[in-house]
């Protein structure tokens, strides 16, 4: 095993800092937003790391035991991919006590911290950077970057063309990660903040330092530091590439949540998602699968129950799914409560603390299949294995099983109510009693199936879905 041994019993909660919650109003800048406002690409709400802290028994009642936080290093955006100090806790967060802090609070409740990244680019800001802007072709530091004319122009309307930038971002000038003083910057940060407590690193575009020697040499250092940190890259389609011993241990798993989407949509019938399932599964190596970053929704993303038509049914069938799949299951801060919100900026709303504006039963739903995988290591590390698929009615059984410990799982993805019957012969005997493990939901089924003649018959009401076991 290369992964790290906890990876595969991770349940992820991803944090954008300045909008989960105020816990420092001292440190708000003078732009700050009322909570919950309408966000901005420019303004800031004052969520901080104090505000994690005082909220962290929330996250310990929901169940998680991971937290990835989006940069939280000196920038002046909100978001902080332009980041002007690697070194230094952004002051709008806190400080480097409220950092030990947070990673006290989190280690002493078994909880890993995760932080993001963001090595390819960097902010406008940041010295070498500063530097070059200042001096131009006398800069010392002119082959930290990708310079291809002077003077930069680094300021003002237009897109970056005398220097490369993100996506041609003049505010995101690109490293020149070839330069030997530029990898040893990178590695020596990324050293830094795992001496310092961080349980792993989240890799921002790692695609777009397309070097298989940084990545490797970049694993060592952070391995070497501490061998049971993460590294979960930020890749978008699926590529085996990206996984093993010379570069990450899991990936962010876009393509699954595409796959969700698009058959709980209606864009793809319930074979053809069955089946790019199952490729997922197999096109990486077993312990890589098993330490997928698995999300229904980023800060690059709209809101999953926006793309869902708010249809709260659909979410908690999603949410289902999703924590009975292979790989370590992530909620994107507000998701389960039902936050709502379209692209980028709105993906980033505050948090709605009051709970007279959460949505439905959502987060009493998370919370238990939260539970429940905690409770049953097959969900967590168990085998997977297709049961049966009705593209007709809409509906997709399969198992997951480890040992003598076996959970079955069906979803009805239609607007209709099914009656289906699985063949369970090679899992249960006759006379097996089997329950259904989920009983947050006001339509709990409390009756037993029973294994008869090898099948067992479900009763599936429209979007949803059961574990039995």
């Amino acid at each position: 095993m290369t992964t790290p041994y906890w990876l595969q019993d991770a349940i992820f909660y991803q944090i954008f800092p300045d909008r989960f919650a105020n816990g420092n109003p001292n440190n708000d800048p003078s732009n700050v937003q009322k909570w919950g406002a309408s966000p901005t690409n420019w303004h800031f709400q004052g969520g901080d790391l104090r505000g994690i802290i005082q909220r962290f028994d929330y996250l310990l009642e929901l169940g998680i035991n991971a937290i990835y936080l989006n940069p939280i290093f000196q920038s002046p955006s909100n978001h902080r991919y332009n980041t002007t100090d690697y070194y230094k806790i952004d002051p709008k967060l806190g400080d480097i006590f409220d950092f030990h802090a947070l990673i006290d609070m989190a280690h002493r409740n078994n909880v890993r911290i995760v932080l993001d990244g963001v090595f390819n680019h960097c902010g406008r800001g940041f010295f070498a950077f500063n530097d070059l802007a200042e001096n131009e072709e006398h800069s010392s530091y002119k082959d930290w970057f990708h310079v291809h004319r002077f003077p930069l122009n680094a300021y003002g309307h237009g897109e970056a063309e005398h220097y490369e930038g993100w996506w041609k971002f003049k505010s995101l000038p690109k490293f020149n990660t070839r330069n030997p003083l530029v990898r040893k910057y990178i590695f020596d940060v990324a050293r830094y903040w795992i001496e310092r407590g961080a349980d792993g690193w989240r890799l921002d575009v790692p695609n777009e330092i397309d070097d298989d020697v940084f990545w490797a040499e970049f694993r060592h250092v952070v391995k070497n530091t501490n061998r049971d940190a993460c590294l979960i890259g930020e890749i978008w389609l699926a590529d085996p590439r990206w996984v093993g011993s010379r570069h990450f241990d899991g990936l962010m798993h876009y393509p699954l949540r595409a796959a969700i989407l698009d058959c709980l949509t209606g864009r793809q019938n319930v074979t053809w998602f069955a089946d790019t399932c199952e490729f997922l599964y197999n096109l990486y190596p077993r312990e890589n699968t098993y330490s997928m970053y698995l999300t229904l929704g980023s800060h690059d993303t709209e809101r999953v129950l926006t793309l869902l038509g708010g249809n709260v049914d659909k979410l908690k069938l999603a949410f289902l799914f999703m924590f009975a799949w292979p790989g370590a299951p992530a909620i994107y801060y507000g998701d389960e409560v039902g936050l709502e919100g379209g692209k980028d900026p709105e993906c980033r709303g505050a948090f709605p603390w009051e709970r007279a504006n959460w949505k439905g039963d959502l987060h009493p739903w998370v919370q238990a299949l939260i539970a429940i995988r905690q409770e049953r290591a097959s969900l967590r590390r168990g085998d997977y294995a297709r049961l049966a698929v009705d593209e007709a009615h809409g509906w997709y059984a399969f198992t997951r099983t480890l040992g003598e410990e076996k959970t079955l799982v069906a979803i009805n993805t239609t607007g209709h109510a099914q009656e289906i019957v699985l063949p369970v012969k090679t899992l249960w005997p006759d006379g097996h009693l089997l329950r259904n493990l989920i009983s947050s939901s006001a339509t709990f089924d409390h009756r037993l199936l029973t294994v008869q003649r090898g099948k067992i018959t479900v009763k599936l009401p429209p979007w949803s879905g059961k574990w039995l076991g």
